[in-house]
């Protein structure tokens, strides 16, 4: 009924009619490029001219140029734009511009029919009120009016509705985002950025950020847009493949699988910190899986934790300086091998304590090896350049010495001795002097050994009188514990910062691994000298780094604030994010009363303006598949498609998947292999579904409950927080779940 809807209406055929022309247009020049591309190898075959080798190179990017545009359009073509502001720039005209996932312009008048989310100007639509505002560009600032924000809703190609507002948290596109499915919702998430996550994505790309946000605020999703605002910022400068995003398993990674696509990233590197840590460094391990250690706790109590906690120590940056004691024994190993000087023949070529110096100190700034080789250079050059000066020394005093006996001795038979003596003695050096100055370098260089670091670090592990060298801060019962952790070889995380960071000193980590730009989701679960490692062995702080301390469950080996962090990273601006766009008001209380009984100081989550039905207590002694499959079929009545099953531990989950089974209710476990999709009801151990998020959930609590502890209620603190909708806990009693009472809580007995 609005009047602009026609206008509206034209405004979209427009748009698509243009992309469809532009369509057409990349296939005809895709078509002709190919085709050049043809004729410029062909005529490499026979022709000696770097102008075919301009034009393939040439041609080569015009294709790639063709087929990025090509590929962007066919991906926005059913919703091409999402908003358009009604903008003013100080001293130019007004415009319309409409906001989409990608830019395009008009090819004769440039006109920008749509304009990307992380241009500059659509600053204003995500920032700005209505009025007269302000927004950055490269630096500069700009002034300008905004008159109206207006926000669409365009399914495949067909407009439905459209609203204009001045905020947008409180608006009929977030909360229609937010009743959304799980499925879908993080790929549709760029309609709807609010002021405060915008903030943090556009936050000073040259700088390190971290971000404290509670559960379901947009952690992922602003690294996931923060990484596709620096590439379209910052492009020109950084490839790619020199990008990484750490996720906390394989299943996350398959979970955002689709999201950077749709942002217009491609080739990012993806991958966990256990994966990354062993192709960068070559070191191919068999891990204790990390999820074993927090079941025995969860199963028999922190108290299974020992007075030492080795995994804790490990992870702290007093490991680190211990290590490098260690790496500064193993450099004054070295050091002792320069105390002797290169020669060549009876010639010394170069001191051995100017090498020395080198290694020690106009070196130090590179890692060991890379010390080692560089002065192999420095060896191999003196001695190409001194071998001549000798050669030509020898040569001259052997001409003066055959010179002197042909003048200077009268007898013939002396003569002919003494000259010959003394051509045989030049012919018999001269060339062994040849031989020696082209091995003299690496043979000298010979006696220093590369070292495997895989073993290095394990003779630290196993040696007693080591370990009481390198750690006389921990008492003699401490450093035998240490020592009978690793009588037997066994590879736990914990180890994989050491190897990484003693690969990093002593070889240097390789070019195709020495990642520029680092985004870290659920930080809270790293240690400080994980974060460290990296950082020492990329040389470059330019982390974005997300997590949530609530959602810490491995805090007994990890991150338990954030000020270590921060002074870690000085450089670093640190945001929070109180706000949850996932659950409904009603779930969300229940998650704050657990939120409230923790140990850290955690402001309670603020939810958005979003009702749904109150979580329900099922009442159950014991699991039975019948009635799980009947609450199952009742969720799915509902409209919900994405619904998960979550349990305290990872036995339980097998066994409930097992007895499902049996059952014939439609049931899929997921583990960390997990590929998402499917409509099945998903099994899931708590500390597996942090991160994920799911249309509605039951917690499933019968023979374990939770208990009042650290680990337990941040396990379910996490549980709590994946629903988006529906609630259901299930069990023999309230108690289970740490309730103290029901507020908020609908009970029923199926």
């Amino acid at each position: 009924m609005h009047p602009d809807f026609p206008k509206e209406l034209e405004r979209l055929q427009y748009t698509k009619q243009y992309m469809d022309e532009i369509l057409e247009a990349s296939q005809r020049d895709l078509q002709a490029v190919q085709d050049k591309i043809k004729e410029s190898m062909a005529n490499l075959e026979y022709i000696d001219s770097s102008d075919s080798y301009i034009n393939l190179l040439t041609n080569s990017r015009f294709f790639e140029m063709a087929l990025n545009q090509k590929e962007s359009l066919e991906a926005v073509k059913k919703k091409p734009y999402f908003a358009r502001i009604h903008f003013q720039r100080t001293g130019e005209a007004e415009e319309l511009l409409y906001i989409g996932k990608t830019s395009l312009f008009h090819n004769e008048t440039f006109e920008p029919i749509i304009v990307d989310w992380r241009s500059p100007v659509a600053n204003v639509y995500y920032d700005g009120r209505l009025g007269d505002i302000t927004y950055p560009v490269r630096d500069e600032i700009y002034t300008g009016h905004l008159f109206s924000k207006r926000q669409y809703k365009i399914e495949n190609g067909e407009l439905l509705s459209f609203q204009d507002v001045d905020l947008t948290t409180n608006d009929e596109l977030l909360q229609d985002a937010l009743s959304g499915k799980a499925d879908v919702r993080l790929t549709e998430i760029v309609a709807t950025i609010q002021k405060e996550q915008n903030e943090i994505i556009r936050a000073h790309l040259k700088q390190p950020i971290l971000v404290q946000g509670a559960a379901g605020s947009g952690k992922t999703t602003i690294a996931l847009h923060r990484i596709s605002y620096f590439l379209y910022t910052m492009g020109e400068h950084f490839n790619p493949e020199q990008l990484m995003i750490l996720a906390p398993n394989k299943l996350f990674i398959e979970y955002i699988g689709d999201v950077l696509p749709e942002l217009g990233v491609e080739r990012i590197c993806q991958t966990t910190y256990a994966e990354y840590v062993q192709n960068a460094t070559g070191i191919k391990l068999k891990l204790q899986n990390p999820n074993e250690q927090l079941e025995t706790i969860v199963e028999e109590g922190i108290d299974a934790l020992p007075s030492f906690n080795i995994a804790q120590m490990k992870g702290s940056l007093f490991y680190r300086d211990i290590l490098d004691r260690y790496i500064k024994l193993h450099e004054r190993s070295l050091a002792k091998l320069f105390d002797e000087d290169v020669f060549i023949e009876k010639y010394r070529i170069m001191r051995g304590s100017h090498l020395k110096k080198l290694f020690l100190e106009e070196f130090s700034y590179m890692p060991i090896e890379k010390r080692i080789e560089r002065i192999k250079k420095v060896v191999q050059t003196e001695v190409k350049r001194k071998s001549k000066a000798v050669l030509s020394t020898l040569n001259t005093r052997y001409e003066e010495m055959i010179g002197k006996a042909l003048s200077g001795l009268r007898d013939p038979e002396k003569r002919r001795k003494t000259v010959t003596k003394f051509i045989d003695e030049r012919d018999a050096r001269i060339p062994k002097i040849k031989a020696l100055s082209k091995t003299a370098a690496s043979t000298y260089m010979k006696r220093f050994e590369k070292v495997k670091i895989k073993q290095m670090y394990r003779k630290f592990l196993t040696d007693r009188l080591l370990i009481r060298e390198l750690a006389p801060e921990w008492t003699f019962e401490e450093q035998e514990k240490f020592f009978h952790a690793h009588t037997k070889e066994k590879w736990v995380l914990e180890d994989l910062a050491a190897l990484y960071y003693l690969h990093a000193k002593i070889k240097g980590i390789a070019d195709n691994w020495k990642m520029r730009v680092v985004f870290i989701d659920e930080v809270q679960d790293y240690s400080l000298f994980q974060l460290e490692a990296l950082k020492s062995g990329l040389e470059t702080d330019m982390f974005t780094m997300v997590g949530d301390l609530a959602q810490g469950i491995h805090s007994y080996r990890s991150l338990t604030e954030w000020n270590s962090v921060l002074e870690l990273f000085p450089r670093a601006n640190y945001f929070t994010l109180q706000k949850s766009y996932r659950t409904t008001i009603e779930i969300m209380e229940v998650a704050n009363r657990i939120l409230a009984k923790m140990d850290e100081d955690l402001p309670l989550v603020e939810p958005v303006v979003r009702h749904g039905n109150d979580p329900t207590f099922v009442q159950m002694e014991e699991l039975d598949p019948s009635k799980i499959n009947e609450l199952y079929e009742r969720i799915k009545q509902h409209g919900h498609q994405s619904i998960a099953l979550i349990c305290k531990t990872y036995q339980e989950a097998i066994y409930y998947t097992k007895q499902l089974e049996k059952a014939d209710v439609p049931v899929e476990m997921l583990s960390e292999e997990s590929v998402f999709g499917g409509s099945k009801l998903l099994v899931v151990p708590s500390h597996l579904a942090k991160g994920l998020e799911f249309d509605a959930v039951i917690i499933a609590a019968f023979e374990t409950p939770y208990f009042p502890t650290t680990i337990d209620r941040k396990l379910l603190y996490v549980a709590l927080t994946r629903a988006m909708h529906e609630l259901y806990l299930v069990g023999p009693r309230e108690e289970m779940f740490l309730l103290d009472d029901t507020r908020g809580i609908v009970s029923e007995t199926l």
